[in-house]
């Protein structure tokens, strides 16, 4: 109200992300990155599990706007609730679509993933730590969805165990699977194709007789960083759900400076 009783109007603000852009350049992506949320997701035993994921927003933007409404993501994002479920993946990516006007969304979704896992020996039980990721896009009415998981293993070198007196070199190896799939394929079954594949799996917590376990065994079953993602690989080609993959491991060797690195990529029939 004014001095006078008289109702101000409404402040105009320029709206600069409107405005014609002259440059005739579309842009492929363009949205927020990095924003911090609170997630659920289904496990394999149809539980679910709480965490935090890190999210990107991104639609297209026709070459004739100068901006996108960053705002606008944010609103999306907020309007499913305080917590995203995996089920409202293709309504997020639609309505995306819907309130910034674009052909294209995207959505990218990565979070830490806990298991609880029992040492070898001991049978003591700890959480283990994985990183899982959700890639889904709309272009129109179609939406493609990219699940990602990130596992670490320990490799053993067979050249090493083979030449050498006293021993062998061994390391942590980083494997990362990004699949398409007809239907779900649990994280925790990509998990188990990637453990199964290393010389040895990892675990949060081992007494004396587990560290032994693991160790005889790494040294049992040694595998190159080719031989790892080959091993990944074929799991992926028996599983009847999974229609494209892509395998990489990294080795972060103990005995060189610089990692080893392979990677196989598939579309399956």
């Amino acid at each position: 109200m004014s001095r006078t009783g008289k109702t101000k109007p409404p402040l105009k603000l320029d709206d600069k992300q409107s405005e014609r852009d002259t440059r005739e350049l579309r842009i492929d992506k363009v949205g927020v990155r990095g924003l911090r949320f609170p997630i659920q997701v289904q496990d394999l035993a149809r539980t679910v599990q709480n965490t935090v994921a890190t999210i990107g927003m991104f639609v297209d933007l026709p070459k004739e706007f100068k901006g996108t409404h960053m705002s606008r993501f944010v609103e999306v994002l907020n309007a499913h609730g305080n917590i995203i479920h995996v089920e409202n993946i293709p309504d997020i990516l639609r309505e995306l679509q819907a309130k910034l006007n674009s052909a294209t969304s995207h959505l990218e979704i990565e979070f830490p993933y806990f298991m609880s896992k029992k040492s070898p020996v001991s049978r003591r039980e700890s959480l283990m730590d994985y990183v899982a990721r959700f890639d889904a896009a709309a272009c129109g009415a179609d939406i493609d969805f990219v699940l990602t998981v990130k596992v670490n293993v320990t490799t053993l070198c067979p050249c090493s165990k083979a030449i050498a007196r006293y021993g062998a070199h061994n390391q942590r190896g980083e494997v990362t699977v990004a699949l398409r799939s007809k239907d779900v394929v649990w994280i925790e079954e990509v998990i188990a194709m990637i453990e199964a594949s290393g010389s040895s799996e990892l675990y949060a917590l081992l007494k004396r007789q587990d560290e032994k376990a693991v160790t005889e065994r790494a040294y049992e079953n040694p595998v190159f960083v080719e031989d790892l993602v080959r091993n990944v690989a074929l799991r992926l080609n028996a599983h009847k759900l999974v229609t494209w993959y892509k395998v990489e491991a990294e080795n972060f060797e103990s005995i060189h400076n610089h990692n080893a690195y392979a990677c196989i990529e598939k579309k399956k029939k």
